[in-house]
């Protein structure tokens, strides 16, 4: 997969694609990334990507021509395959684990960083084919949604992570919580690693971390639970106590 990454702050996303899972996706060839810098398509001496908009107010709009320019430079030529081609913006679809595994089989996209009061709207109208937010809240810049988008579409290639199953385990892959996590020391000031985990019951683990998943969602998103098709067998383990480690006689 290939994803470029037009920004006027390639510094701020370059690092982060050179860091873990994203460095080795692209040592390993599953995955291409470009940071463009959106300056190298402007024409003036200021290398502008702004201006003010028209009916007044406060603000700069990031201008059309340099953003047309850059897109269709990274296109490619009519007979290519047309790239997906994202704007990052407040008002757009929000983005979750099912649009990820959708667009992970993708050959290539393109993701457009908004900045300012935003873009001139004949990109939204025109030129883009996607608009994606990563949630109500108020960022400096289109960079970091970007880079969300490109890492969990990247832990989605096979072959990205260690353990072939991650993407089938990790929180919100079947719109459940993940269950809980320890590791040693089994006892630290006090605070103890469940019995169940340590009893060599596979089949009880398994029965303790699905409650957890469940008991989880219900609680903490129940957004998520009212979108469960709970399984017979799901509904009675909800409705016990959580289960516990076998007393030793």
């Amino acid at each position: 997969m290939r994803i470029d990454i037009v920004t006027t702050l390639p510094e701020m996303v370059t690092p982060t694609l050179e860091t873990s899972i994203l460095k080795r996706a692209t040592e390993r060839g599953l995955m291409e990334f470009r940071v463009v810098n959106l300056r190298d398509y402007t024409h003036d001496k200021h290398r502008t990507t702004d201006d003010t908009p028209y009916g007044g107010g406060g603000g700069m709009v990031m201008k059309i021509e340099p953003i047309a320019a850059a897109l269709e430079d990274l296109a490619g030529s009519d007979t290519a395959p047309k790239p997906r081609v994202v704007l990052t913006d407040p008002r757009g679809q929000r983005w979750n684990q099912a649009l990820a595994r959708e667009w992970a089989q993708e050959a290539h996209i393109i993701l457009l960083c908004g900045h300012y009061e935003g873009v001139d709207d004949r990109v939204r109208q025109h030129l883009v084919t996607d608009e994606i937010s990563i949630g109500d809240f108020i960022l400096t810049g289109g960079e970091l949604p970007a880079l969300i988008i490109a890492d969990s579409l990247t832990r989605l290639q096979t072959g990205a992570l260690g353990d072939s199953e991650a993407p089938d385990k990790d929180t919100f892959s079947n719109d459940l919580l993940e269950y809980p996590h320890y590791t040693r020391p089994r006892d630290f000031r006090g605070w103890c690693v469940p019995d169940i985990l340590l009893s060599g019951n596979h089949a009880l683990i398994e029965k303790w971390r699905r409650w957890n998943q469940l008991r989880a969602t219900q609680e903490r998103r129940p957004d998520l639970f009212a979108k469960l098709e709970l399984s017979a067998k799901d509904k009675v383990l909800l409705e016990s106590e959580e289960p516990k480690a076998p007393v030793e006689s």
